[in-house]
């Protein structure tokens, strides 16, 4: 099927929408040393409205990162802190019982805000993760059988500490689809963790920076993002990279392709065209372009690729899968 859809984004959408990704990036960078990878993957979901799964050690500035957006946009923000023994009520929210009129009253819970980290999700129980899934999905909430609507924008940034295992949960894969991307962090340069200790003797962290936009702006950057052009050849060259990955054995090495078990879903694809169309508009483009893919694929695949036994025991990375993915198909 041919898509026959022209470039409808005026010349004053694209000014204004760079004007605005300008104005949050500053803001962002004031509080946010490097870290290019988390700042483009926070843009994207931000535009997206999708939700992103930060793996890093701790101390790596995700709650920083994430509390610099927020302020931004002047959005609302809450901060989750998992533990084994957090439960859905301490999130979604729960019913009271008023003794003063002998009826119940609904309490919304901390996921009712425009920004959501939550903090080493791995340490929450399956069924507090089972909570926090119908958030993800269906932006809305049930409480005593009665459905409440999250706001919007609506953005999960969760965390994991990849070092310490004990007392945490494996995320399902099922969750682990509905993250858009998944970013890695890792330790600053040694002049970046110099810039860091100056800004916190000079009291930056102490400051709340102006904002930059609004949630109005926000809205606006996630209707324009659809006008963004996808060609059916860059659609073509998202589906045969997430084809590749169920049918390894056709394209890639024994020894690779054995070290995929599952590879990624139909969801994978709806991903690389959201976040590329993101990535072309935050470029400052109104079309998107084969490098805006390839730029995405570590972090859109990286969490949809399911290893083998062996794989993990010989320690294959998935960023090492991915590239031969890439390598075997042509871009347009």
């Amino acid at each position: 099927m041919t898509d026959t859809r022209t470039i409808a984004m005026s010349t004053a959408d694209r000014d204004r929408a760079r004007d605005i990704l300008a104005a949050v990036s500053g803001s962002y960078a004031a509080k946010v040393v490097g870290q290019e990878g988390l700042r483009r993957s926070l843009l994207i979901a931000l535009i997206t409205g999708g939700h992103v799964l930060l793996e890093s050690v701790p101390g790596l500035a995700k709650t920083t990162a994430a509390q610099a957006l927020s302020d931004a946009v002047q959005a609302s923000f809450r901060r989750i802190q998992c533990t084994p023994d957090l439960l859905p009520s301490d999130i979604i929210g729960t019913q009271i019982f008023d003794y003063t009129n002998s009826s119940f009253e609904t309490q919304l819970g901390p996921v009712h805000a425009n920004f959501v980290l939550l903090d080493e999700i791995n340490r929450s129980s399956a069924k507090t993760q089972s909570a926090m899934l119908e958030a993800m999905q269906e932006h809305q909430t049930t409480i005593g059988g009665q459905m409440y609507p999250l706001p919007k924008p609506f953005l999960v940034l969760a965390t994991q500490n990849p070092i310490e295992q004990e007392g945490t949960y494996h995320l399902p894969e099922a969750q682990l689809d509905r993250f858009l991307l998944k970013e890695i962090l890792d330790y600053p340069s040694f002049q970046e963790e110099l810039t860091i200790i100056d800004r916190v003797d000079s009291g930056v962290y102490d400051e709340d920076p102006p904002a930059a936009a609004t949630l109005d702006d926000v809205l606006f950057l996630q209707k324009l993002v659809g006008e963004v052009y996808l060609d059916p050849s860059i659609k073509n060259y998202i589906v045969s990279a997430v084809y590749v990955t169920r049918h390894a054995n056709k394209y890639l090495t024994p020894e690779l392709a054995s070290a995929i078990e599952y590879g990624a879903s139909p969801r994978a694809s709806i991903a690389f065209a959201r976040a590329a169309r993101a990535l072309a508009l935050i470029e400052g483009r109104d079309h998107v372009i084969p490098d805006d893919v390839k730029t995405l694929r570590h972090v859109i695949l990286r969490h949809r690729i399911i290893l083998g036994f062996e794989a993990i025991a010989e320690d294959i990375r998935p960023e090492t899968l991915i590239d031969a993915v890439f390598a075997a198909i042509p871009a347009p």
